[in-house]
């Protein structure tokens, strides 16, 4: 069992398969200098990512994971970068389908359709889809690429075959605020579930305070329109406080990271593309387990040892304030940590 120093059992891990993505979203590396090709999107990241010997290898992947499920873990999410874009994702997501945990990917939406046949295959039926506007030219401003209709049809055709989506939005004042209302009204005869995501500081993102709307904020543009709410119930690990307008067929939460901090019901861990291993989304520290895994080192001592340092909150920044939350504690950008 991966338990730390508060007593908090961690049967979640999170497993980014790179940390290359096909979309430049201005909340994760703000202010490209790109054309709109695929090839130069890729090129902007290649002092920036990890190559292919540092990454971990779709085995090592599955070797270190199931060391993980060893120690407890019951829960798998794949993210990135952009998980979908690695050459043998098909192959990872087969391997960690025959793990008897939850499997669960965390992706822009655009190759859905080429992978739904493998969803399918192993089980998979939770995906979340990072989706900040559902106006065709506010995505491309957001993302950097023209592909809204892909990724909305791909959300389409994941409810039409029965999965369980979500649908991530990362709200930025000035930006998408004024679309809230907009993605309420989708859930009221979609069965999505929206998550509003307050926004998060990290290396390169440009945060400020002035561009945060909180848990606050976003709840009371929401009751405005829609005054007939109702507070769902959240469960022990839940990140999202969550919310249903009555008759509404589909849901909606926000996830409160800086406003209303959820961390004493944290179970997560995180492995970066490189096989690092973080106990905190903040963490200004990560483990190596990769390179002690090449050598053959017993690496579970390691994992508790990581665990074991993670702090009561925010990776230790319990003290600081929003103004202070954008300094960059630690170097990696949320696209290099895996979200």
């Amino acid at each position: 069992m991966l338990t730390d120093s508060f007593g908090r059992i961690h049967d979640y891990l999170r497993i980014s398969l790179t940390d290359r993505c096909n979309f430049r979203c201005l909340y994760c590396l703000p202010e490209p200098e790109h054309d709109d090709s695929t090839d130069s999107m890729f090129n902007i990241y290649s002092n920036q990512t990890t190559t292919v010997a540092e990454k971990m290898t779709a085995d090592e992947i599955d070797r270190i994971a199931g060391i993980f499920i060893e120690q407890g873990v019951r829960k798998i999410r794949l993210t990135g970068g952009e998980p979908l874009i690695r050459k043998d994702a098909r192959d990872i997501i087969e391997r960690l389908g025959k793990y008897n945990v939850e499997l669960a990917i965390t992706s822009n939406g655009m190759y859905v359709d080429k992978f739904i046949d493998t969803f399918n295959k192993v089980g998979l039926k939770s995906v979340n889809i990072s989706l900040d506007s559902l106006n065709a030219e506010s995505f491309h401003r957001l993302t950097g690429r023209d592909e809204f209709k892909t990724v909305y049809k791909n959300i389409e055709l994941l409810l039409k075959s029965g999965y369980h989506v979500k649908v991530n939005m990362v709200v930025m004042n000035g930006y998408n605020d004024d679309e809230i209302t907009d993605f309420i009204e989708w859930t009221k005869d979609t069965p999505v579930h929206i998550r509003f995501i307050e926004f998060m500081p990290f290396p390169g993102n440009h945060w400020r305070p002035e561009k945060l709307m909180t848990y606050k904020d976003i709840l009371e543009i929401i009751a405005q329109k829609y005054p007939n709410l109702e507070k769902l119930e959240d469960a022990k690990h839940d990140t999202a406080k969550k919310h249903r307008v009555k008759g509404h067929k589909g849901t909606f939460a926000v996830i409160s990271t800086m406003s209303e901090p959820f961390c004493s019901g944290c179970n997560r861990l995180r492995l970066t593309a490189d096989g690092k291993m973080r106990n905190c989304l903040f963490a200004g520290n990560e483990m190596d387990l990769l390179t002690p895994f090449r050598s053959g080192e017993d690496i579970v001592p390691l994992i508790h040892g990581n665990l074991a340092g993670k702090y009561a909150m925010l990776g230790g920044n319990v003290e600081t304030q929003w103004e202070l939350h954008h300094t960059e504690s630690h170097e990696r950008t949320m696209m290099g940590i895996g979200g």
